[in-house]
């Protein structure tokens, strides 16, 4: 598809069709500088597979997943100092035609070393990014960035995966407002706890976003469930509660969101 049409884009900024050069895991015949990442958590160990000939001494590889556990993964695989920090944010979904449908008008990505220098090679990605025709920024704390942008997700995508609606549904739902602040306050908990605890202005922003009547907010693991596609649950919620038990925190609504995920994985996989 990507060969006959290229990367169509609807976007409201301007649509745009690409046409990247394409390569498959036999074309790559040499390291390259950056890999940038960006599948979906189920599809990580196959993307690794078929970029690792890609990765030399001084490849620098940077993914754009939820969470942290893949983190962990692609420096056991190819070290600490091969792999960056980063995290996208865009809101997009896939038409019927392919096409990747732009839903709201941000669109930036993050990147940055762990420990905060502007090193020569994120200065060299930094030059790069800021020519692409998106808005793009070197961070200087990309770790607390990474889980900020976890809290967020595994807030929204708990809660309307459990509860089979949107935001502003589970608002109007009673008690659905009240529900909304204990789960965020949870996993606000286990970050703090097991991660970087975010700023209290994020929390007081999300908690009036998420408890906004009439809202239409929808991540993409809700709308792949509603779908019948495969979900982010182990990365996005499963390695949350994990990282939460280890802490000693208590997660009630996290553990009920991941046991509910979990049945309709198992459901697909045996469908």
């Amino acid at each position: 598809q990507l060969q006959e049409g290229g990367l169509q884009i609807v976007s409201p900024h301007g649509d745009v069709t690409v046409r990247p050069k394409l390569v498959t895991a036999d074309d790559i015949d040499a390291p390259y500088d950056a890999v940038l990442l960006a599948v979906k958590a189920y599809s990580l160990d196959a993307a690794i597979d078929d970029f690792a000939t890609a990765v030399g001494p001084e490849t620098t590889i940077m993914p754009v997943l939820i969470g942290m556990r893949h983190v962990d993964i692609l420096e056991e695989r190819f070290g600490k100092k091969a792999v960056a920090g980063g995290v996208c944010k865009v809101a997009t979904t896939v038409d019927s035609g392919g096409r990747i449908v732009q839903l709201a008008t941000f669109q930036e990505l993050v990147y940055g070393e762990w420990d905060g220098a502007v090193s020569a090679r994120m200065e060299a990605l930094d030059a790069f990014m800021r020519g692409a025709g998106f808005d793009a920024r070197l961070s200087r704390s990309i770790e607390y960035e990474m889980w900020e942008k976890w809290t967020l997700l595994a807030t929204v995508g708990g809660i309307t995966c459990l509860m089979r609606g949107n935001i502003g549904e589970v608002v109007a739902a009673p008690g659905g407002a009240s529900f909304i602040r204990s789960f965020l306050d949870e996993v606000v908990s286990v970050v703090s706890a097991a991660g970087q605890a975010p700023k209290a202005t994020f929390v007081e922003d999300t908690r009036t976003t998420l408890t906004t009547p009439g809202s239409t907010q929808s991540p993409s693991m809700f709308r792949d469930l509603l779908e019948g596609s495969p979900i982010e649950a182990d990365q996005i919620i499963g390695d949350l509660l994990a990282r939460g038990a280890k802490a000693g925190i208590p997660t009630p609504l996290l553990a009920a969101a991941y046991a509910n995920m979990s049945v309709y994985q198992d459901r697909l996989a045996q469908s």
